[in-house]
């Protein structure tokens, strides 16, 4: 499968996934932090944002998502490259972790770490609200879009600082949280839990945003207690897709936890353009 991909910058290759629901874009408030420090590879994944439909072929969803991930870092020629993600995002680059393909793996607010099963039910109720709610209101998007008051309503529980995301990027990731309907409903139809054990020799990053409506604390503790050799790092002030709420905090967790140390990424001099899509 032939994934699109944003692929910019220059150093070790990092690897970024997004969340359920969003696309590639959702990482652009970072980016020009970390593209002076890595070679950023953002990826749409299956069902989501230009990359082709999810297809289960007899897998489970979560088994699907990381086999389409693995063939494509394969494609790009990338063999175990620092990998990061956000929420489904995070889920799949430890599970792939866990199959010995990352130099090192950052997850912000990971799926997979239910303590309790009604936290599963309550987010597929939001996301589902949420993906109803964008259809309804799609003719009134463009116009939300243009206050940061219409924005906190289009983002709902995701983020804390919605008038940190730009109109244009408010109108793109609603469209395409809409569109990524089926994939939803397929990830959300049989949803797995992260069990699985990662070797000592790959460093894991665990972070979190303390005002996360989406997934509690109680799922940050489970993943604690399944990941004992992980850094676990609080993102303060941050919500559950954290990227725009505090962009040089999150860039800098994804620089140290893909083996930079004391990074200043605010200060990060050159600026790299944004390439247009592949695929």
């Amino acid at each position: 499968m032939s994934l699109a991909f944003d692929r910019a910058g220059s150093g070790p290759a990092l690897v970024l996934l997004h969340g359920l629901g969003h696309r590639r874009q959702g990482w652009t408030a970072v980016l020009d932090l970390l593209t002076p420090h890595r070679e950023v590879i953002a990826v749409d994944l299956p069902g989501h944002g230009e990359s082709p439909p999810l297809r289960l072929a007899g897998r489970s969803p979560a088994r699907a998502l990381a086999d389409d991930v693995l063939a494509f870092l394969g494609e790009q020629g990338l063999g175990r490259p620092h990998l990061a993600g956000n929420s489904l995002g995070g889920m799949l680059a430890l599970a792939l972790a866990a199959r010995g393909h990352a130099a090192s793996v950052t997850a912000l607010s990971p799926a997979g770490f239910a303590a309790h099963p009604y936290q599963v039910s309550y987010a597929r109720a939001v996301f589902t609200g949420a993906r109803l709610a964008g259809r309804g209101i799609a003719p009134l998007v463009p116009r939300l879009s243009r206050s940061a008051t219409g924005r906190a309503l289009l983002y709902g529980l995701m983020v804390t600082r919605p008038a940190q995301v730009s109109p244009g990027q408010a109108r793109g990731d609603v469209a395409g949280f809409v569109a990524a309907g089926d994939a939803m409903r397929t990830v959300f139809g049989a949803p797995e839990p992260f069990t699985a054990a990662i070797g000592a020799g790959v460093p894991v990053t665990i972070a979190w945003g303390t005002r996360d409506r989406i997934l509690p604390r109680s799922s940050a503790r489970l993943a604690r207690r399944r990941l004992p050799g992980a850094r676990f790092v609080p993102l303060p002030g941050c919500g559950h897709v954290p990227m725009t709420d505090d962009p040089a905090l999150v860039a800098k967790v994804l620089l140290e936890g893909s083996g930079e140390r004391d990074p200043s990424p605010a200060d990060s001099g050159e600026r790299h353009p944004h390439p247009r899509p592949q695929r």
